[in-house]
Order: C-alpha cells, then structure tokens, then sequence
C-alpha cells in the first residue's frame, strides 16, 4: 500500500508510522531531548529496534513486531506455500526472541501466523498483501482500544483528582493515546481537573524522559519525583489514585509492569488510596495462572551503573537489574481493558473480556 491507514483521530504523538512500505520509530532512548525518527524495512532490524528499547511498551511492542514480520514475509522468495510457512514461523521467532515479559509481543506475531495458517489456499504474493494490512489493522486497533479503555477508565476518577503513574505508558508504548496516561487524556477530555505526579522510573527512566514529556506536550499539568518519594506524598494526602499500564496480566489479575510499579502498589493500599492497571485485552495470558509464571526479563547491568556515557557506581560492582516486578491481584482496585473495568473476580472477568476480544 502506499498510504498510511487511515488511524482513529486520538490527537497526540504517534510513536509508530507506517508509509510507503516503510515503518518509521521514534527512537525512544533519545527523549526527550532529542526527537529522532529512525526507518525500517528489515525484520532483523525491527528485531533489534525492539531489543535496544528504540521502541518499548508492550502494545507498541507488538504493534513493531507485526511490522516487523510483515517485512519478513516480504522477504521470503519461495512461491511454495509450505515452505513460506516454514520460512515466516522462523521470522516470528526472530521476533519474538526479542523481549520476553510483553506478551502483546506474541499475540501480534500469532495474529499475524494465525493469518498465514487460515489461508493455505492463497498465492504467497496474496499472503504478502494480506500480511500488509493486517499489521495495519493492528496498529489502527490499539489506538481504538486505547480510547475506549480512556473512557472506561477516566469514569473511574473523581472530578478533581491528583493522580500518580509509574513508568510510561502513554502514546509512546502504543500505537498512539495510550494505556494509563489515556484514561489521564480522557479525564482532562472529560473536563476533570487532573494533576500528575510522574515517578522517575529508575534506572532507564521512562517516567522522567517520556511520561513528563508527554504530558508536558499535552499541557497537562504534571510534576516530575524520584521513585523513593511517592510514599511521603500519600502521607501527606498529595495523591488521590494511582494508575499504571501492564505487560502481562496473568488470569487471576495478577500484573507484571515496570520494576517498581510493586512497591508503589503496597503504598498505594497502605494509605487507602485506589490503584488501578490499564492494559487491552491483549495484554491479558489466560494461559498464566497466577504472576509467579510470568517470565520476567532481566536487562544490561550498565542501565543502573549509567546514565548515557556517566558512570553513577564503582567498576565491577554486582549488579541485578530484572525490567519488570509482579503486583498481586489482591492490591489492585481495578484492571481497566477495553470492554469495561475489572473488579473483584478477575478470574472471571478477565476470562469474559479476552473472550469479548476474538
């Protein structure tokens, strides 16, 4: 195709573009004081794009990664249906090899076999097409979802609400909108009176370079901490409700999110102040019983020694650095998907949106 698809108006940046066969990256790591776009038609590419965090969030993730196998199969020369199968499988592995804790990163890439598999009938060329607006579609999608998890979530906060977010999950780590930070867009829609608080997120900072950049681009009044303040602000009654995104929700409603997004949990119920997860349905793994399944990444220790090129710790210090902590269902308010808001049995609930979903 030769055009972009013709994306829901969400307002905002969109992190992901697709033109003329060409898929286009904000590069993350340079917010926000650089605003670099970086292009790609090469699934190994794309691959590491997701790898360095060029591109990070989970639905933004999974989002890339149906690019990135579309560009596979473009790749791919046999006209020999079982062989191409053969060939595009060994792609979505590359793909998925990249980043272990986002599951919206292998239901893209099933999504995208799913269609493959369905069709044995078609010539690979058609497949090709047929892989073109499929990813499309994905992306155009998660922007939808996104605004209706918006509304579902911004009926959740009172008038005037003085929020908290960890990490970013914002347009930025979707297709556009965004998970917790759009029901933050939706409420000030709304006509609430929103303030942020936005951690820092220690040690790749997502909070500090993305979330306040964001919001800051949006005019929504925001206010930038370390990690280790936001207990001192719930005690002083500074922050009425706590909103973070997901990347795996297992089918009891526990969450892996950011590292830290535990901690800020365990605050947020001993000061009784509402905590609540927005994250699409594609984000939920009813395959994962509880969150001790959930696979959780561990990244460079040089991300906590370092700051870009400044050395923050001593040489040769152990170091651990897992990307993501689970968060029990058990201290979570509600999990906000695009069908409505979970609460209580999110067993079952969980269960009766993904089904909602296919």
């Amino acid at each position: 195709m030769s055009n972009c698809a013709a994306f829901p108006d969400a307002g905002g940046i969109r992190p992901i573009k697709y033109n003329d066969g060409v898929l286009s990256l904000i590069d993350q790591r340079l917010l926000p004081t650089e605003e670099v776009w970086l292009k790609y038609t090469d699934y190994q590419a794309v691959a590491e794009a997701i790898r360095s965090m060029v591109v990070r969030g989970a639905p933004a993730i999974g989002v890339t990664a149906a690019y990135g196998a579309l560009f596979g199969a473009r790749a791919i020369e046999t006209e020999d249906y079982a062989e191409f199968v053969k060939e595009f499988d060994q792609v979505c592995e590359v793909l998925g090899a990249t980043r272990p804790t986002a599951v919206n990163l292998f239901w893209a890439l099933d999504r995208m076999k799913s269609l493959v598999q369905a069709n044995p009938e078609q010539p690979v060329g058609n497949l090709k097409i047929a892989l073109e607006y499929e990813a499309m579609a994905i992306n155009e999608e998660d922007i939808r979802i996104n605004m209706n998890m918006g509304r579902h979530g911004a009926a959740l906060l009172p008038e005037k609400v003085r929020i908290l977010t960890h990490c970013n999950a914002g347009a930025l780590a979707t297709g556009g909108y965004g998970t917790a930070l759009g029901v933050i867009r939706a409420a000030v829609a709304a006509g609430k009176e929103v303030a942020v608080f936005a951690d820092e997120t220690r040690p790749f900072l997502q909070g500090s370079r993305l979330t306040a950049w964001e919001l800051m681009r949006d005019n929504i009044q925001t206010v930038l901490i370390c990690d280790n303040m936001a207990g001192y602000l719930m005690s002083k009654g500074a922050i009425d409700a706590v909103i973070v995104g997901a990347d795996r929700i297992a089918a009891n409603g526990d969450v892996a999110n950011k590292i830290g997004t535990y901690t800020v949990a365990i605050l947020a119920k001993e000061h009784n102040i509402p905590f609540y997860v927005a994250a699409p349905t594609s984000t939920i793994d009813l395959q994962l019983t509880d969150g001790s399944q959930i696979p959780i990444e561990e990244r460079d220790t040089r991300e906590v020694t370092h700051i870009g090129e400044q050395q923050l710790a001593p040489t040769d210090i152990a170091v651990f650095n897992p990307a993501f902590d689970v968060t029990p269902a058990r201290l979570i308010s509600a999990i906000i998907t695009e069908h409505g808001v979970a609460q209580g049995n999110y067993t079952e609930q969980l269960a009766a949106y993904v089904q909602q979903s296919r």
